[in-house]
């Protein structure tokens, strides 16, 4: 397999994620607000992982969106103005998951949602379209 061939795999997969996280938020009843903010961070963390591989880098087996949009800043350093919503996406890859860790209300769950399909949409567009 081709790095564009596994980095349209890892984007496919964030995109699936981002769609189960806007699921959760308009579909379910009740929301699932912690479930949705868990995939916008899945989301985010495999389209830079996807950006890397493009890039021909081994991305790490790491959650840390900062550490991996750093990465990313690497290969082009147009990926420090994704920074701050990678850093406010990191937290919610763990704690989210678990009850008494994390508490996601609507208001955090849209923002991620946002924030995700940025981050999104920012690495989908670092791929020429001949990749696509």
């Amino acid at each position: 397999m081709t790095e564009i061939e596994l980095a349209k795999q890892w984007l496919r997969y964030a995109y699936n994620d981002l769609l189960v996280a806007k699921n959760c938020l308009e579909n379910m009843h009740p929301q699932q607000t912690e479930i949705a903010c868990y995939h916008c961070q899945q989301s985010a963390e495999k389209a830079l992982k996807g950006f890397l591989v493009y890039c021909q880098t081994e991305p790490p087996k790491i959650h840390d969106l900062r550490v991996l949009c750093q990465l990313c800043s690497k290969k082009d350093e147009r990926f420090s103005t994704i920074y701050n919503m990678c850093s406010e996406l990191t937290p919610l890859g763990v704690p989210v998951k678990y009850p008494n860790e994390l508490s996601a209300d609507e208001t955090i769950a849209s923002t991620s949602v946002d924030s995700a399909q940025k981050i999104y949409d920012f690495c989908f567009a670092k791929i020429p379209e001949q990749a696509n």
